[in-house]
């Protein structure tokens, strides 16, 4: 029988040129840390962000490694990467989806339609997994933002921050 082999999600980004996601990772029981390049085909600034991170995290070709990272981060690369074809600066899109992914306390729930609802819903899941993984728990993904020197590989690019401080 063929083992199965499983990947350590550590660090997700997006590189903006040319648009890719990059998946850093480590193989179970090794020590190296690898590298991961999604290239992103077919997507432009009309995108629709959700369907682009389902469909990355269902391809055949990716989904192994992407085990460890959320839909929800996925969407937020693709965001980021949307904001960037539209123009917008790394700060103004990471500040436009923490907008959106703010739940807003004095909003009243009985008035959103479904889809708004379930948006909602999922967002405090994901802040719920977010408080409830702590610091060395193995699955625990790192998004941290990293400037990379111009001449390296990964430039460009944006990492996905947030749970960079102390929970």
């Amino acid at each position: 029988a063929r083992t199965v082999m499983t990947y350590i999600a550590k660090k997700c980004g997006i590189c903006f040129q040319p648009p890719s996601i990059i998946l850093i990772y480590k193989e179970d029981n090794k020590d190296k840390t690898r590298q991961r390049i999604m290239p992103v085909r077919n997507f432009s600034k009309f995108s629709d962000c959700s369907l682009a991170a389902e469909q990355l995290k269902n391809n055949p070709r990716h989904k192994a490694y992407l085990e460890g990272v959320s839909l929800h981060q996925l969407k937020k690369l693709y965001s980021l990467l949307k904001g960037h074809l539209g123009g917008e600066s790394l700060a103004e899109s990471l500040e436009k989806f923490r907008q959106e992914e703010t739940i807003d306390p004095e909003e009243d729930m009985n008035k959103l339609d479904d889809k708004e609802l379930a948006k909602r819903k999922s967002i405090m899941d994901e802040l719920f997994e977010k408080n409830r993984k702590k610091k060395d728990d193995p699955d625990f993904i790192y998004d941290i933002e990293v400037e990379f020197p111009q001449d390296e590989l990964l430039e460009s690019c944006g990492w996905d921050v947030e749970s960079d401080e102390e929970i």
